[in-house]
């Protein structure tokens, strides 16, 4: 929710600090105190566009700062990384606060201390900065991350919902489909896939096929000379074996004829060898009647003798084992076929292998044969028919859905000084014949809007006025809020009490109270009986220039009013004055409208 909200230097505002409640606030002044400014400040931190004319006369800068406060399970999810990889957040499901989060996470910034700070400052040059967590960025990430905190139903912001995608969004969160939808989009994604994999083989030229005869060479050249993993490692080392057998064998010879002389020709052997000398050391210790030191000297020489052995053993398997000329010719050969691999598909015997196989891949999506074409028809028709198949699912969730957020919708608008006026929302399946399925199904959706009897049924976003289209949004969000539980965002309201009064005002009230309970709601109303039913209250109020600083103009200020401060609020509100009936009635209208509205989902208010 909305924490906290700071401007500074932006129009008439000179500077104010609003912290709304958490459940309805109501904002409320005279026309033409500046409320607009507290929405032109919200627009900004949203990414807004930045208008140098709007920075206070005689201020270098304007700047405002919005600080949301997240719930503990947004933040504990956002430490378990549960939104740190979440990607496209329209595919992966997050929506609000989560989604919030993880766009932040992508800009680099994390909730501090369970809190999301917003800023933006524009300077009377015309140039402006965009701010999250203390980190510049760009002024579409704060657009595209309060997107997902706040939703403004005011009269420039209401033709997003006159967008079929924005109509589809709606009707699929009301409708909780979201397992369909995904089931839905997984199939979709398949069959995508497969489509793009056919249009690229029609649409081979003769580019492709040089590829793939080139594939198919390389393959066959590789096959042919049958690399094995690192075998020109192994081939080089005996090649270096071959080329010394000459130092090999005078080396060995001479080691084995030290350690021991009857492993090679006696004439050869130059003295006694080690093996006889440490025999001869070991008789002598154990000639020696003495046990002790001796016989433990003499264990040791056994085994060091054991050692000798083990390692002539070794060495006289070498002997004789370097290879021929013609080896040499052989292994030379062989290695230069293998370098040639390597050089052009390695650098390894394990790259040329892998390259190898990716190719043999590859070659099969550039073969653009009549026959592999007709395989993946085949393919793409099972595909089809599932992702069809799941399209109907999501369809008839859908339709059951329509019918109910209508009816309920219209049932909302007759307590919302609207009577007459009804909202459809159309489900048409496209023709199958023209290939129906698109990312989100099968679905034309459209709300159509009656705002009176008689009236034609027209696009929602074209039949209605701002303030017949601001207690559309809002009966819209009552029964999204009964259907879906509450909702970790703030809505804000402007012209919503347009052309209302009387009992329907107090009925318009007493709703925005009761999506209150599931949401965060701020509200700019004129009326009393809206204002009456906030938790808090603030009034925009104008005040003349200071006469040491005629320059500065009208300075608008905001304070919240609470206790008597409210009462002479309401009464202003009421009739213009405070004379004392206007205060009384003021007080019956605050105690009447802090009765207790029902749980949300339990029906409208003072039914």
């Amino acid at each position: 929710m909305l924490e906290e909200l700071d401007i500074r230097n932006l129009g008439p505002i000179r500077e104010a600090a609003i912290a709304p409640a958490a459940g309805m606030t109501a904002i409320t002044g005279e026309t033409g105190a500046g409320k607009s400014m507290l929405l032109s400040a919200i627009r900004l931190v949203s990414g807004g566009a930045a208008e140098s004319s709007r920075v206070s006369a005689g201020a270098d800068e304007a700047w405002a700062q919005a600080i949301f406060a997240l719930s503990d399970d947004v933040v504990a999810s956002e430490h378990s990384g549960d939104t740190n990889d979440a990607g496209d957040d329209a595919d992966s499901g997050l929506t609000g606060a989560a989604a919030a989060v993880a766009k932040a996470h992508d800009a680099g910034v994390d909730p501090e201390d369970g809190e999301l700070f917003l800023s933006r400052t524009v300077r009377a040059s015309g140039r402006s900065r965009a701010v999250l967590g203390g980190k510049s960025v760009p002024r579409s990430v704060l657009g595209a991350i309060a997107g997902e905190l706040v939703i403004i139903h005011g009269q420039t912001d209401q033709l997003k919902i006159a967008a079929a995608a924005r109509q589809r969004e709606f009707l699929d969160r009301v409708a909780g489909d979201e397992a369909e939808l995904a089931a839905y989009r997984k199939a979709w994604d398949a069959l995508a896939a497969m489509d793009e994999r056919l249009e690229r083989l029609r649409s081979q030229e003769s580019s492709a096929r040089q590829q793939a005869d080139y594939l198919r060479e390389s393959i066959d050249r590789i096959n042919r000379t049958d690399p094995q993993p690192g075998e020109d490692e192994e081939l080089k080392a005996r090649r270096e074996r071959i080329e010394n057998a000459a130092d090999i064998a005078q080396g060995v010879g001479s080691a084995l004829g030290a350690l021991d002389a009857s492993q090679v020709d006696v004439d050869a052997a130059d003295g006694t060898s080690a093996v006889e000398l440490i025999n001869h050391a070991v008789t002598s210790l154990r000639a020696i009647r003495v046990g002790g030191t001796f016989a433990e000297q003499a264990d040791r020489l056994e085994s060091i003798n054991a050692d000798l052995g083990d390692v002539v053993f070794a060495l006289s398997q070498e002997l004789g084992d370097e290879g021929s000329v013609e080896d040499l010719d052989q292994i030379n050969g062989r290695i230069h076929e293998l370098g040639d691999l390597t050089r052009r598909w390695g650098p390894t015997l394990a790259d040329v292998l892998a390259w190898r196989d990716k190719a043999a891949f590859d070659l099969e999506d550039l073969d653009a044969s009549p026959e592999k074409v007709a395989e993946l028809e085949s393919e793409r028709q099972t595909l089809y028919d599932a992702a069809l198949a799941a399209a109907d699912v999501l369809s008839a969730a859908r339709v059951a859905a329509a019918a109910d957020l209508g009816a309920r919708v219209t049932e909302e608008l007759g307590s919302l000084a609207m009577l007459g006026a009804s909202l459809e929302v159309r489900v048409t399946p496209r023709d199958k014949a023209d290939d129906p399925l698109g990312p989100y199904g099968r679905d034309d959706i459209a709300f159509l809007f009656t705002p009176f009897e008689g009236s034609p049924q027209l696009p929602m976003g074209k039949s209605a006025s701002g303030g017949e289209l601001s207690r559309l949004m809002l009966a819209l969000e009552l029964v999204a809020a009964d259907t879906r539980g509450g909702a970790d965002q703030t809505f804000i309201f402007d012209e919503v009490d347009a052309g209302v009064g009387g009992k329907a005002a107090v009925e318009l009230g007493k709703r925005l109270a009761r999506l209150a309970r599931s949401a965060q709601v701020i509200v700019v109303t004129h009326l009393a009986q809206v204002a009456s039913w906030a938790d808090a209250q603030f009034v925009v109020t104008k005040e003349p220039p200071d006469a040491d600083d005629d320059d500065l103009g009208v300075v608008t200020t905001i304070a919240e009013v609470n206790g008597e401060t409210r009462v002479h609020e309401i009464a202003r509100m009421l009739s213009g004055s405070e004379s004392e009936a206007s205060l009384d009635h003021a007080r019956e209208l605050l105690s009447d409208s802090r009765l207790t509205l029902p749980l949300a989902g339990a029906g409208a208010a003072g039914d």
